[in-house]
Order: C-alpha cells, then sequence, then structure tokens
C-alpha cells in the first residue's frame, strides 16, 4: 500500500498534527487582520467585554470566521471524498459537478422571486438545489451505450453549472435590489457571516459527518466493484442513494453557511489518500481535517493579499484547485 502513514499509530499521529496546525491557524485567523489583536484581547473579548473595536471585531466576526472555516471546510473535504468514490472520478468536485451552481441557484431565485429570508428555509433550498443538480448531472453522465464515465460526468456537470450560472445572473439583472443582497454571498466567503448561520445548518453537519463515516466500510466495498460488492450481499443501489443523499447534506450546507466555494473537495481527497492509503475512513477524517486547513488557510491569505481590501476565499481555493485539476486531469489521460 503505497502511502505516507502506513500504520494506524502513525495517522493517529497524524490526527494529532492537524489538530494543532488547526489550533495555530485558528489562533492567526483570530489575532491577525486589518485590526491586529492578541489572544489576551480575544479572551477579554468573552471575560471582560468593554465594547472596543477590537472586542466587537473578535466576537462579532472573526470567531464565527473562524467556526465557519472548520465546519465548512470539513464538510467540502468529505463531500468531496465521497463523491469521488462514488462517481469512481478522481475530479470529481461539488463545484465541478454543478452542485454548488444548483444550490446558488435555487437561493437566488428565493431570494428573487419569492422573498425568503428565514435562515431554515434558505438551508432547506440549498439542499433542494444540490439534490436537484446532483441528480441531472447523473442522469446526463448516464446518457449513451456505454453508461456512466468520469468524462460524461465532468461533461455534465460543466454544462449544468453553465446553465445555472447564465440563469442565476438573469434573474439578478432582472431584479437588481435583490442583487445587492446576494452578489456578496455567491463570492464564497466565510467572512461576513453571523453566527447564527452556522448555528442553523450545525446539526445537519454533524448528522452528515456521521452518516459519512457509517458508510466508509460499505463504500469500501462498493470501490471493488458493483458485481464484487453484490456478491458479497450489499444492496448496492442504496448504498449509493445513501452516499448522494449525504453529499448533498453538506454541499447544501456549505453553500447555505458560506456561499459557494470550489476545489477544496477536489484536492484534498488526494492529499488524504497520499498519506493514508485506501482505507475510505480514514480517508475521509484526513479529507474533513485538510479541508479545514486548506479553507482557513485560504482566508487568512485572502485578508493580506490585497489589503486593506479583501479577495474572496474562492478566488484563493480557485488559484489552488485549478492547477491541481489540470495535473490529476492530464495524468489520468497520461493513464489512458
Amino acid at each position: 500500500m503505497n502511502s505516507l502513514l502506513s500504520s494506524n499509530f502513525l495517522r493517529v499521529i497524524g490526527v494529532v498534527a492537524a489538530f494543532a496546525l488547526l489550533v495555530y491557524l485558528s489562533y492567526a485567523s483570530l489575532i491577525f487582520g486589518v485590526i491586529d489583536t492578541s489572544w489576551q484581547t480575544a479572551i477579554d473579548a468573552y471575560t471582560h467585554f468593554n465594547g472596543t473595536n477590537e472586542h466587537i471585531v473578535i466576537k462579532e466576526v472573526r470567531v464565527p470566521r473562524v467556526l465557519n472555516a472548520l465546519s465548512v471546510g470539513f464538510c467540502l473535504g468529505m463531500a468531496g471524498t465521497l463523491l469521488q468514490s462514488l462517481t469512481r472520478n478522481p475530479v470529481a468536485d461539488v463545484e465541478l459537478f454543478g452542485l454548488n451552481a444548483g444550490a446558488s441557484l435555487f437561493v437566488v431565485f428565493a431570494v428573487t422571486f419569492i422573498g425568503i429570508s428565514s435562515l431554515t428555509e434558505f438551508t432547506w433550498i440549498s439542499f433542494l438545489g444540490a439534490a436537484v443538480a446532483g441528480c441531472i448531472v447523473y442522469m446526463l453522465g448516464s446518457l449513451g451505450r456505454d453508461g456512466l464515465t468520469p468524462v460524461k460526468l465532468v461533461l455534465a456537470g460543466a454544462a449544468i453549472t453553465a446553465l445555472a450560472s447564465s440563469i442565476r445572473h438573469g434573474m439578478m439583472v432582472l431584479n437588481e435590489k435583490a442583487t445587492d443582497e446576494v452578489l456578496f454571498w455567491l463570492s464564497g466567503s466565510v467572512g461576513g457571516r453571523k453566527l447564527e448561520y452556522l448555528d442553523t445548518v450545525f446539526p445537519y453537519m454533524v448528522i452528515a459527518w456521521i452518516a459519512a463515516f457509517a458508510l466508509a466500510r460499505p463504500i469500501q466495498t462498493l470501490l471493488m466493484g458493483d458485481d464484487v460488492a453484490k456478491g458479497l450481499g450489499q444492496r448496492t443501489l442504496l448504498v449509493k442513494i445513501a452516499t448522494g443523499a449525504v453529499i448533498v447534506l453538506l454541499s447544501g450546507c456549505s453553500v447555505a453557511v458560506a456561499g459557494p466555494i470550489g476545489f477544496v473537495g477536489l484536492v484534498t481527497p488526494h492529499l488524504a489518500r497520499y498519506l493514508v492509503g485506501i482505507d475510505t475512513r480514514w480517508i475521509l477524517l484526513y479529507s474533513g481535517l485538510l479541508g479545514s486547513i486548506l479553507l482557513l488557510m485560504a482566508d487568512i491569505a485572502a485578508r493580506f493579499i490585497a489589503m486593506p481590501a479583501e479577495v474572496p476565499i474562492g478566488v484563493m481555493t480557485a488559484l489552488i484547485g485549478i492547477p491541481f485539476f489540470i495535473y490529476v486531469a492530464r495524468k489520468g489521460l497520461d493513464k489512458g
């Protein structure tokens, strides 16, 4: 087995190291920015709040930002692993497969024409949009004599993403007032999001995380092929439907909190497989942790690259993800 951390002991050490890095990055995210603070100031904001700019920034901006990045990054990393396993496609990602675009389209439609403002409704609309887009992409990718193939899935995802984006922009042109409400959200960001957004979807995130780990063994069996899995007594269709539902839950939660953020779920599963091998349980855990690390790093970099202005975090993840996508795609073509 080709992996950097080949034994369970080393994998546990890797998890501890990842948690240590997350603590450090969370500290950096809390302390550094346009307004530099200190660890003591962060503690005082909760123990001796006095209404200063530093205390307000920490409580209302920095802490929600850190918690959003940790949760959304974990969701995106796990969603990428599940999607790549389900489709057997090394370039699968919620952004490339149109799930983010579908969720965004439904949210913009709800804000523009229905006037939805409830966070609970906002979340369910994201789930619905991701589910509809995922089903359409899967059906389109299954057309033809050769059935479902990775190339057709990528093409179907690109087509649905382009279509959803065009319709979304058309709706925003028709309603300029709604445009102001959703434009920043559509750029993808963990900043400027109130903690209530995360509070609303966090229970769904936890359910999705637990369900993903529960599906790890069936997915491992499914990766050996449908015929082998059926021979071992697995109900493959049920496993695929359950896995798809968890992917929709993870991507819908991410979009509801932070807007569409791409390429995190593309990069992290490959890094996780390099570190821990082919065990799906460990890949899921490492992908989630690496997703949180990547999103925190991208968020910190987004503050400094054009300070005092701020680059959308989706731009930062794209700068990492697009070269990686090209590398994986070329590697796949070379093998073919």
